[in-house]
């Protein structure tokens, strides 16, 4: 939770590089992460940080971001929290989900110097638990955003989008709370090399509010690295540039 020194030290030398970038990072909710525990030891946990016993863990994540030159980071905190991959997972205790988030929240803000954004980010579609269930209210999330991989339920972008809980659902409670959205993670997943998938998701971020939005790439998701995915990877460097470069 603190952040390891191999996490936070290269890429925080890489944000201070470079006053334009953007830092974007993952930080779990509860420890450890994955696999995910049971859901009574999810609970507990949870409650317990719904107390604050772990607000000196964030607070420490903070200053050593701040310490960096970080202060600035996006921090995308208990994501997919909607699904059952992590142990920072809702389902188990949506009432202390949401408190312990806000314990963070608070905790991370005290740091002086510090200008960070929290991102709430769910993964699309109906999971364990619907995700505004779990939204923590307006004063503690700055962002909203959504990990979006063409994965079943659905095989088209239209499934996607209109989907309980989809893309549509995504932008349409952003827009009621005056948030932009984000996309911390997209890629491949069920389809194989799905070109049509990439040039949709780069319409859709071209026509909405979107913060940032991150490509994984890893096999067999990516689209620069993974050269299982040819079609995809030259429609991703035609709409969105780079060299492919890591």
């Amino acid at each position: 939770m603190e952040g390891p020194d191999w996490a936070i030290d290269p890429w925080s030398a890489w944000r201070a590089a470079q006053p334009d970038r953007m830092l974007v990072v993952n930080v779990p909710m509860v420890v450890p992460n994955e696999p995910p525990l049971a859901d009574v030891e999810a609970a507990a946990l949870l409650r317990r940080g719904a107390q604050g016993r772990f607000d000196a863990h964030f607070r420490r994540l903070a200053e050593r971001l701040v310490e960096r030159r970080a202060g600035d980071t996006v921090i995308v905190l208990g994501w997919e929290m909607n699904g059952t991959t992590y142990s920072g997972r809702c389902a188990p205790d949506p009432a202390a989900w949401k408190q312990y988030w806000r314990k963070i929240v608070a905790a991370m803000r005290a740091v002086p110097d510090q200008r960070f954004r929290f991102d709430f980010a769910p993964a699309r579609g109906a999971q364990a638990v619907p995700w505004p269930q779990c939204y923590p209210g307006d004063d503690v999330v700055d962002i909203i955003g959504m990990d979006s991989y063409d994965q079943a339920p659905g095989r088209t972008f239209r499934d996607f989008v209109e989907q309980p809980y989809g893309l549509q659902a995504h932008a349409d409670f952003a827009a009621a709370h005056g948030k932009p959205v984000s996309f911390p993670e997209w890629g491949l997943y069920d389809h194989g090399d799905n070109p049509a998938y990439v040039r949709a998701m780069h319409d859709w971020f071209s026509t909405h509010d979107v913060a940032y939005q991150s490509v994984t790439d890893y096999c067999p998701h990516g689209v620069w690295g993974c050269t299982a995915n040819p079609e995809s990877s030259r429609a991703y460097r035609e709409l969105f540039g780079g060299s492919g470069q890591r």
